[in-house]
């Protein structure tokens, strides 16, 4: 599965002028499971993204997680993460997982994340969304698990 983390000071998730999810301070999933990833891969996916530590401590050094902080997650689906851009101007989206295996496991990892901390918040996946945020930094991590 790929992530793509960003620290946010606030996010929300808007499809068709409805706001779906939102936060304050925390973090911005994107997520994409890609071709043969399975629930193991989301449940690592989810422990390095609350134990990474990006948030400042006391000093302004990065050294706490968003467990530490108390603050939010936005998690939203994004296939395009998947992109190969390799072969010329189009991207190919090959490695993404296909929809229904993609949605499980988002789901799946939108269960686990609920199980696993307070604050959780969601896009809608395949929904056409506008993802509004404030980038607090700004703090953009790409994370693999292979």
């Amino acid at each position: 599965m790929i992530g793509l983390v960003q620290r946010v000071s606030q996010a929300k998730v808007v499809i068709d002028g409805r706001t779906v999810g939102e936060i304050g301070p925390g973090l911005l999933l994107l997520v994409c499971a890609e071709r043969g990833d399975a629930e193991a891969k989301a449940d690592k996916l989810l422990a390095k993204l609350l134990k990474l530590r990006i948030f400042p401590d006391e000093q302004g050094k990065m050294n706490r997680s968003v467990q530490d902080t108390g603050g939010g997650l936005l998690v939203v689906s994004q296939f395009t993460l998947a992109a190969d851009t390799s072969g010329g101007n189009r991207p190919s989206f090959g490695n993404a997982a296909p929809p229904e295996v993609g949605r499980r496991l988002y789901d799946y990892f939108v269960a686990k994340a609920r199980e696993a901390h307070p604050i959780v918040q969601t896009g809608e996946f395949a929904a056409d969304m506008k993802v509004h945020l404030v980038n607090d930094g700004p703090v953009t991590i790409p994370v693999y698990v292979r």
